[in-house]
């Protein structure tokens, strides 16, 4: 029977990368955009940073426990690594074509 290699260190590092492009794309928002005006960039920024975050925990858990719940926990980082990359890739797809100013 085939096994399946783990998932979560991978999504660790990627969502903790990720996290940190979250955090420089609102500090350049903030130094060089409307000072102490939110955006919708800002609000979605932040929104992905929630994921990516939750996403880390959860795949650091993943890693520290074992059957079954191990997998549920690798699959809920899974989706909400995801989810927080969609909405990092939708607010790029309308920030290129000026639908965000």
């Amino acid at each position: 029977m085939k096994t399946d290699p783990q998932k979560s260190p991978h999504i660790l590092n990627a969502a903790s990368n990720l996290t940190g492009i979250c955090f420089i794309l609102i500090t350049s928002l903030r130094i060089f955009g409307n000072k102490g005006e939110r955006t919708v960039m800002d609000e979605v920024a932040a929104v992905a940073i929630l994921f990516f975050m939750t996403s880390c925990i959860l795949s650091f858990l993943s890693m520290r426990s074992s059957g079954l719940r191990s997998n549920k926990l690798e699959t809920c980082a899974d989706y909400l690594f995801l989810t927080g990359l969609g909405l990092l890739f939708i607010t790029t797809i309308l920030f290129v074509f000026n639908i965000i100013p």
